[in-house]
């Protein structure tokens, strides 16, 4: 990990170099992580993201806070995790397909109420990070271009989810009609060009991940 932290040092070293000759490159943080937006493990009942790919539709009046706001590529994601006690960690491993973990996903929204993948970042183990935000720079950035979403995939279950918010504050999730209330079922979005619809709105919640950005020259 320590590699990988240099890694994303040196990248934003170089962009913030690059910033005064070149004025239009940027550091960007999208969907950065409000400070009440805080994971609610270990409380009862303890909510997660499960099996699914999921981004933030709504904060407040920011209609659109996982949008790419321009050219770049991602150099390193964010990512806010509750701290779920033994007990609790061993129901959502049994349940949900086994060790928590997630990874980027990169988005182009279709009509009919769907998406269709792009591109993945790598797919990280989030047990070792309970109880903190920790941020993962990439090994390779991700060339991302204005207009796409920035997911979070995730195929077993992560404690990455602030409830309790205000009705301004919203999510969708890689689910079709009818099956909202199915947490356990799997529909995360792992392929490259697999479409999926995402008929699930899920109000006064805040899925808290963030993605860093350097737009383009």
């Amino acid at each position: 990990m320590r590699n990988r932290f240099l890694l994303l040092t040196t990248i934003l070293s170089a962009a913030a170099l690059l910033v005064p000759a070149i004025a239009s490159a940027k550091i960007i943080e999208v969907g950065k992580i409000e400070a009440g937006s805080k994971p609610g493990c270990p409380t009862t009942p303890c909510y997660a993201i499960s099996r699914t790919t999921g981004y933030q539709t709504r904060v407040g009046t920011n209609r659109s806070p996982m949008v790419v706001p321009a050219n770049g590529r991602i150099v390193a994601w964010t990512i806010a995790l509750g701290k779920p006690n033994k007990k609790q960690i061993a129901f959502f491993d049994s349940k949900l397909g086994g060790e928590s973990a997630a990874q980027i996903t990169i988005l182009t929204r279709k009509k009919k109420g769907g998406a269709i993948v792009m591109k993945q970042g790598e797919a990280m183990k989030l047990k070792p990070y309970f109880g903190r935000t920790v941020q993962f720079p990439l090994f390779r950035s991700i060339g991302v271009t204005k207009g796409q979403i920035l997911a979070l995939s995730v195929p077993t279950w992560a404690p990455a989810l602030a409830t309790g918010l205000d009705s301004s504050t919203s999510w969708n999730a890689s689910r079709a009609k009818g099956g909202c209330e199915d947490t356990q079922a799997q529909t995360v979005q792992l392929p490259l060009k697999q479409f999926s619809p995402y008929f699930c709105a899920y109000t006064t919640a805040r899925v808290t991940y963030s993605v860093t950005i350097v737009t383009d020259p």
